[in-house]
């Protein structure tokens, strides 16, 4: 009678361990099934063309074919996983165009990730390219540890990490090599 009592206490607490377990394993994916859920985004566009002003006059033109908005997140950003093509324009009215095959712009920063294919060239052919480069909206300012490819009138110029302006008037290049004519 005593060893009928001990096997049923085992078998019991056998059955027992092995229900918790496969209800744990039940819960944990629904778990994971509402972690993913949760990171859809709260708007999305396709084929989109946006105008940004200030104080009347265009400041930039942001092309794309796709847009997913990321803002209900705890670190909101916009996702452009088709590229971008940008059309900046300065005081003066001159343009400087921004194409990349994807886009990232993180809104707390204020910065734009490119990458794939990024290509700048403005109104007096010069052009950079490279594969990823970074944006700061706020400084209005290009840069990345990259390797680039840098072409005006004047010459070809190769490096890796650069950093500039949005009209190219100031350039510091960290690794450079290249011909460029002399003024």
């Amino acid at each position: 009678m005593n060893f009928n009592l001990k096997n049923n206490i085992i078998f019991c607490s056998t059955a027992l361990a092995v229900f918790l377990l496969f209800s744990c394993e039940s819960n944990f994916k629904e778990v994971q099934k509402s972690n993913f859920a949760d990171f859809v985004p709260s708007g999305e566009a396709d084929s989109i063309n946006i105008k940004y002003t200030d104080s009347g006059r265009i400041k930039s033109i942001l092309i794309s074919s796709k847009m997913l908005d990321y803002s209900s997140v705890e670190f909101p950003f916009t996702e452009f996983p088709k590229g971008v093509h940008v059309t900046l324009y300065d005081e003066n009215g001159k343009q400087t165009f921004v194409n990349s095959k994807y886009a990232i712009s993180f809104k707390n920063t204020n910065l734009i990730d490119l990458r794939g294919a990024v290509k700048i060239t403005n109104e007096t052919g010069q052009v950079f390219e490279t594969e990823q480069l970074y944006f700061d909206q706020k400084n209005e300012w290009f840069y990345t540890e990259k390797t680039y490819k840098f072409s005006d009138p004047k010459g070809v110029s190769y490096g890796e990490g650069i950093d500039f302006s949005k009209d190219f008037k100031i350039i510091n290049s960290q690794g450079v090599s290249g011909e460029v004519e002399k003024q």
